[in-house]
């Protein structure tokens, strides 16, 4: 038997790809070329057209314009079985009639492989998710975890060309669901199958993607690493969706060679990344994204005059073992009126600054992301 992908890790390219319901458009235009070996993650919310973009790449629905590639074979109008795809779906999909072996056995005797290839395929895959022993019991025998291993398992045994996973762990509680993204993560390692997993999950996809693709109402926002996504994001969408940030609204302005934008909360010093600034002309109305992480807290009163210094007010704060989540305040002048800050700490000090006193806080220029305007998002 080979081993599994190092024959079938193949490129996948999407052009222009769109899936219109009567007047709604699923997906609009999605150009999009996902790297041979990848663990590639859509990601977006509720309803942005990441399992329709599936569901047309496994075959199961027909674009209404645009073409699929994959190893550079237009695939647009073959049917599903002729695609060499595997597909892990959200609940499972597993026949309760048969047995784990049967349902892993079942592709590999539609392809009209030899059994003895069969038998050796099938203990392959069942030991690659460490489930050999419960070979012979039926699925609905087992907990959700080993359900989700099987139907793993039985997606490979035909060595599929590309995975597809569509919110596979989305109906298992929190302890399963990290044991499975070390699973998932193990196996995509060791047969370096190209695997593209759709999920609303922001921390499934950053932890466990070599790529990520954002979509938002069937369209291509981004596409980077974890990292740039997180730390470089194109506009505010992004910067909101994939994990926590402070949306400030504000305007820029350029002074001896800085970048300052003038904010409710006061100037902020902006650095940002390689020319990316050169794209606001002086007076635009611009969105910053500060990380809650990247907020330094000082608590001890001091003489601190470093840029982008504050003193705001201590409104709440939350203690959560690894960290603490504080919300900061400036008194607006008006009754009532005020705009606020998240911060988070880690490894705070045990401090003594009560809610309702003063907290003094940097924050790094270079750790602040200029982003464009955009009034669609909750800005403070």
């Amino acid at each position: 038997m080979s081993n599994l992908g190092e024959e079938y890790s193949v490129t996948v390219k999407l052009e222009n790809l769109s899936k219109s319901y009567g007047c709604f458009d699923a997906v609009s235009g999605l150009n999009l070329t996902i790297q041979e070996g990848a663990f590639h993650f859509l990601l977006g919310p509720s309803g942005c057209g990441k399992t329709t973009t599936l569901r047309m790449l496994a075959g199961l629905e027909s674009p209404t314009h645009g073409r699929l590639f994959i190893d550079g074979r237009d695939v647009t109008k073959l049917s599903a079985v002729d695609r060499g795809i595997g597909m892990v779906f959200q609940n499972y999909a597993l026949w309760p009639h048969m047995s784990v072996w049967e349902n892993c056995e079942y592709g590999l005797k539609i392809k009209k492989i030899p059994s003895y290839q069969r038998k050796k395929r099938v203990e392959h895959v069942l030991d690659m998710v460490q489930l050999r022993s419960f070979a012979q019991g039926l699925p609905g025998q087992h907990s959700g975890g080993q359900q989700q291993r099987v139907a793993l398992a039985r997606a490979l045994a035909p060595e599929p060309r590309v995975l597809l996973l569509d919110e596979p762990l989305s109906n298992l509680d929190a302890k399963l669901r990290l044991e499975m993204r070390e699973y998932l993560c193990q196996i995509q390692e060791e047969t370096k199958i190209t695997m593209i997993f759709v999920t609303h999950d922001q921390k499934e996809a950053l932890s466990m993607g070599s790529e990520v693709t954002v979509l938002s109402d069937g369209r291509h926002i981004q596409t980077g690493t974890p990292r740039a996504l997180y730390e470089r994001p194109v506009n505010a969408f992004i910067a909101e969706f994939v994990g926590e940030t402070n949306l400030v609204a504000g305007k820029i302005s350029y002074q001896n060679g800085s970048c300052v934008v003038a904010t409710h909360l006061g100037d902020f010093y902006c650095q940002g990344w390689g020319s990316e600034l050169d794209r606001f002309r002086s007076g635009a109305s611009v969105v910053l994204s500060i990380r809650p992480e990247v907020i330094d807290i000082l608590w001890q009163k001091e003489q601190h005059r470093s840029l982008n210094y504050r003193r705001l007010k201590l409104q709440s704060r939350l203690y959560l073992g690894d960290s603490e989540q504080v919300r900061l305040v400036k008194n607006q002048g008006s009754p009532g009126a005020q705009s606020d800050l998240q911060a988070k700490i880690f490894r705070s000090p045990n401090h003594q600054t009560c809610v309702g006193g003063d907290v003094h806080l940097t924050v790094s220029p270079e750790k602040i992301a200029v982003l464009p305007w955009d009034q669609e998002v909750g800005l403070i």
